[in-house]
């Protein structure tokens, strides 16, 4: 009789030879996961890479300009015009978060300049202060110059960023006046029904012109940032006698003209409606702080502004439906497209004959690439006209640094103060060949 057992031994083996075929398999299932991480750490490093822009290249700014004298002389003494503009390698390149931290942080380490802040009564009652700063050196050529300073929406001389510019302006030997917007300093009541607009130049002419009596030796540099470039540049072209004693204006991060704008500042592309909401926020909130100056009942109140109309600020989301509903009424605009069309500088610009730098980032969130059109046309035409458009820069940003942490002092507080040693230079140059030609001529 044949024994069983080799049945016995058949099973045994194939219940070995399986799980000796589990044992071999096992080690394939974390290959596999494994393979899972790494896709999705590319795709992490992918989408990082794309945001941060890390594979733009750094280069020179374009610039575009005239062949004449003065623009061969500034890319001689510039050295910042003709060499690579270089930000913090990590997030530098990426317009966004140099916008936003600009507007959250302002500048690193920002010192706190000592001035003293001016008071003047404009004709309709309202309190236009600025604050004056005195030079701590020296200038380049030795002489009194002053720079006239106009700060972006909202904004005054105890920002981060006009603090940082002004310090550094002073030990360049420039005294420095900056405006504070109308309404914009929370611990200064307005005095009459009007607060800050787009384009209006009523504040600021009475500081330039404050200076002017005060320092009546004193040449000015005009510096505007952002709606601040748009009211220097529309004051200088509203009259001739405006640019009287003026060496040089400066105008950085604007867009030219409100009207083109407003297209544009409500489309997503670059997150552009969400930032335009940000700011209405902001202005929403400075406008209700004042409300009870600005709707209360008084015969030098706007006729046309009515308790709707802060119902409907209430309820904005946008800069152009409170410009619609507030700000143009206070110069009595009966509609936006008149507003917009009267208060920007756009009509202004061919009609300034003094050194104009216009700067611009190409990657600026808040200004479209359509309205670059306007100050690359106005180079190629104007021989006083110098456009500056870096790759990167974002909004009022252009922070510089190695790897991570940015620098105080910004590419562009280097390049205003580096722009007006040189036009301070030119002029000076150019008065003493005119000496010399005189001289000459009487022997």
């Amino acid at each position: 009789m044949i024994p069983k057992f080799p049945a016995f031994k058949n099973k045994w083996h194939t219940a070995q030879d399986f799980k000796m075929n589990s044992l071999m398999e096992t080690p394939e299932l974390p290959a596999v996961f494994d393979g899972v991480k790494l896709a999705a750490v590319a795709a992490v490093l992918y989408i990082i890479v794309r945001c941060l822009n890390l594979k733009s290249p750094t280069a020179p700014p374009d610039l575009i300009y005239q062949d004449t004298p003065l623009s061969r002389f500034l890319l001689k003494s510039c050295s910042l015009l003709t060499k690579e503009y270089i930000p913090p390698l990590i997030w530098g390149k990426s317009g966004h978060i140099q916008t936003a931290l600009y507007g959250k942080m302002g500048r690193v380490r920002s010192p706190h300049p000592y001035g003293l802040r001016k008071y003047l009564t404009m004709s309709d009652g309202a309190t236009a202060t600025f604050d004056l700063f005195e030079p701590l050196a020296e200038n380049c050529i030795r002489e009194d110059i002053t720079m006239v300073i106009c700060p972006g929406i909202a904004n005054h001389s105890e920002k981060q960023y006009i603090r940082t510019f002004v310090d550094y302006s002073q030990k360049n030997g420039y005294r420095c006046a900056v405006l504070n917007h109308l309404g914009a300093l929370p611990t200064i009541e307005l005095t009459s029904p009007r607060m800050f607009t787009y384009g209006c130049t009523w504040e600021f002419g009475a500081m330039v012109n404050y200076i002017r009596k005060t320092y009546p030796q004193s040449k000015l540099v005009v510096v505007g940032f952002s709606l601040g470039g748009n009211i220097v540049c529309k004051y200088l072209g509203e009259n001739q006698t405006n640019q009287e004693g003026v060496l040089c204006c400066v105008s950085v991060c604007q867009g030219y003209s409100a009207l083109r704008a407003q297209e544009t500042f409500m489309q997503w592309d670059q997150c552009r409606r969400f930032y335009n909401f940000l700011m209405a926020d902001n202005l929403k909130k400075i406008i209700l702080s004042h409300r009870h100056t600005l709707f209360a009942e008084s015969p030098k109140k706007p006729q046309s502004l009515l308790e709707s109309d802060l119902s409907r600020l209430h309820t904005a989301t946008s800069l152009m439906q409170i410009d619609d509903s507030i700000m143009r009424k206070f110069h009595g605009y009966s509609t936006l497209k008149e507003y917009y069309e009267q208060e920007s500088c756009l009509h202004y610009l061919q009609k300034i004959f003094v050194p104009l730098l216009l700067v611009n980032a190409a990657d600026d969130p808040l200004v479209h690439d359509s309205l670059l059109s306007i100050p690359k046309a106005l180079s190629e035409k104007r021989e006083n006209v110098m456009f500056v458009l870096p790759l990167h820069g974002g909004h009022l940003g252009f922070f510089e640094g190695a790897v991570l942490f940015p620098e105080p002092l910004t590419w562009m507080d280097k390049l205003v103060v580096q722009y007006a040693n040189a036009i301070c230079q030119w002029e000076k140059n150019k008065s003493q060949c005119s000496d010399t030609e005189q001289s000459s001529g009487q022997e």
